[in-house]
């Protein structure tokens, strides 16, 4: 059963657990049938694929990882914005297949959700500093990455049920 977790105003509040343990199964019924060159077809040039989303997803769960770690090692590191097109180790996510991709997503989110899991309430109450939105606790960090996938989420949903 899923607990409820505070300090302050530190959560890891059920909604959020949920979210992280399973909002990553969407990508493969929002792409159920569509055709390999849909998924890669970006909508102009220059503009990311469904198929660039999800690698996309894919590497900002590692980098996600690394950011908590630091938090966790570090007292208070500042972050820049993460950019995939200026990230050089996006690249070869870009090369990847749909299924090579959605076996690192989910080995990668069992990890993030295992290593959020065993935090007490001192370790998600620690702070990094997002460019933008300021001193964020782990929970905090939690419900950004959670909603910037669900972004992305929706583009690949925009991506493939567009008309041509």
């Amino acid at each position: 059963m899923l607990t409820f977790r505070s300090i302050a105003n530190v959560k890891m509040y059920n909604s959020l657990t949920e979210r992280l343990r399973n909002q990553h199964l969407a990508i493969a019924e929002l792409i159920a049938g569509i055709s390999n060159d849909k998924l890669g077809a970006p909508p102009a040039p220059g503009k990311w694929s469904a198929l660039d989303n999800i690698a996309h997803l894919t590497r900002y769960q590692k980098i996600f990882i690394g950011r908590i770690h630091q938090i966790l090692n570090e007292d208070t590191p500042v972050f820049e914005r993460y950019n995939g097109d200026l990230d050089p180790e996006f690249t070869p996510f870009r090369s990847m297949g749909l299924t090579e991709l959605l076996d690192i997503i989910k080995a990668d989110r069992a990890t993030i959700f295992d290593l959020l899991s065993g935090l007490n309430d001192a370790e998600l109450s620690r702070i990094g500093v997002h460019p933008k939105y300021g001193r964020l606790t782990i929970s905090k960090w939690t419900e950004f990455f959670v909603l910037h996938e669900a972004h992305h989420l929706f583009t690949i949903f925009q991506l493939v049920n567009g008309t041509e």
